[in-house]
């Protein structure tokens, strides 16, 4: 298996996606520490410490060399250098060429079509540049406004998971998929 790394800084017109540094520390806990976004991502509300610790995590997470890694990228907003969420594409499998995306934005950026803009990117390079053949999003049932996001990017929802196990708790899911032509057909 090849590794997989992006030509970095990936740009859109408003933002700069790129791999985590510990200079990111201080944005992260800006919207880490929020229980209104943390409520639909797998880890819990962070402290400072608990988000240092996640961050060194993530700081090799800028490129893929197997099945089931993830690529955990920052979104910079390119006017202010500010980091303003996190855009994630998983390798879900080379030989199925199958991935997933997740996303979490600061909500003082949301509504602006920032997350719109960072999954559109990502969805890019999971087709265009790893050649995946599908891009599935999970969420919350109750996470309207990812479910809405999902479908702006032309996914389709597939599926409706009732009582998926969640962060210690039983909760409804959907499946939302996107195929590799369909990415095309949208794009062209």
């Amino acid at each position: 298996m090849t590794a997989f790394r992006p030509a970095y800084p990936l740009l859109t017109e408003r933002l700069e996606l790129r791999p985590h540094r510990m200079s990111d520390l201080d944005d992260l806990l800006a919207f880490h520490s929020l229980p209104d976004v943390v409520r639909y991502t797998p880890w819990p509300v962070r402290d400072r410490e608990q988000t240092r610790e996640a961050l060194e995590r993530k700081l090799p997470q800028g490129e893929l060399s197997g099945d089931g890694e993830w690529l955990v990228l920052a979104i910079e907003l390119r006017e202010t250098g500010t980091v303003i969420g996190e855009i994630l594409l998983k390798w879900a499998s080379e030989a199925n060429r199958q991935g997933e995306i997740g996303y979490a934005l600061h909500p003082a950026y949301q509504g602006k079509g920032l997350a719109a803009e960072a999954a559109r990117e990502i969805l890019r390079v999971g087709f265009e540049e790893l050649g995946l053949h599908r891009i599935v999003a999970i969420l919350d049932d109750r996470n309207t406004a990812s479910a809405r996001l999902a479908e702006r990017l032309g996914m389709r929802r597939e599926a409706h998971h009732l009582d998926a196990f969640f962060k210690d708790d039983w909760a409804n899911a959907y499946v939302y998929a996107l195929l590799e032509d369909e990415w095309r057909a949208v794009t062209s």
